[in-house]
């Protein structure tokens, strides 16, 4: 156990204090969120959004599966009991990244808080970095990519980027049941296989 803490440690501090982590194919990425079942399983029965989808109001979505469940509570917290597992678009994600902005001020990004806010009034997207999580949901000393769409970005995101919508609530459940059962290998075999990602160009805030 001792041996695989310390090479789970190694890892971590190996890894650059930001990085999009997540599965993705030469042309599709996935992305994780949560909702209730009343439009989870409608979308993913369907393969797109229900007209109950709000395309107005900002979305995040977040390419890290275990920062999805921390979020969600693994599919246990309320109006979050659906998890959907969102193959979309690279050109779309890649897009959205080019045309982000921060969703925080930072001195060494922006000129100064006005300039930031103008920024962030206009970008249809918004990069947020948060702690990478373990299978016990425990911070770790890295962070992940969440990414808010609002406007063209979160129509696009709905009705052109979506290549297909998967229900992966049972996958959850039985990936928590065996980290509560202490079968952390187990567990980690199970879940989704992320890789580092790089966008095109290389362009994210």
């Amino acid at each position: 156990m001792q041996d695989m803490q310390d090479a789970q440690g190694t890892q971590d501090a190996q890894e650059p204090h930001r990085r999009i982590r997540a599965a993705y194919t030469g042309t599709t990425i996935t992305v994780y969120q949560a909702y209730a079942p009343r439009l989870g399983l409608p979308a993913a029965r369907d393969g797109r959004f229900p007209p109950a989808w709000k395309r107005d109001r900002m979305t995040w979505i977040k390419p890290s599966f275990l920062w999805m469940m921390y979020r969600c509570g693994w599919a246990t917290k309320a109006d979050q009991e659906c998890v959907l597992a969102i193959e979309i678009d690279r050109t779309g994600f890649d897009w959205a990244l080019a045309n982000a902005c921060l969703s925080h001020y930072d001195r060494d990004v922006h000129a100064d808080q006005a300039a930031w806010r103008r920024e962030l009034k206009a970008s249809p997207a918004r990069v947020q970095w948060d702690p990478e999580r373990d299978l016990r949901l425990q911070a770790l000393p890295h962070r992940s990519l969440q990414l808010g769409l609002a406007g063209e970005a979160a129509r696009r995101y709905a009705d052109e980027w979506t290549v297909s919508i998967t229900d992966v609530t049972p996958l959850a459940r039985e990936i928590h049941g065996l980290v509560t059962a202490g079968n952390l290998d187990e567990a980690r075999r199970m879940l989704p296989q992320e890789r580092p990602y790089e966008p095109a160009g290389g362009v994210c805030p």
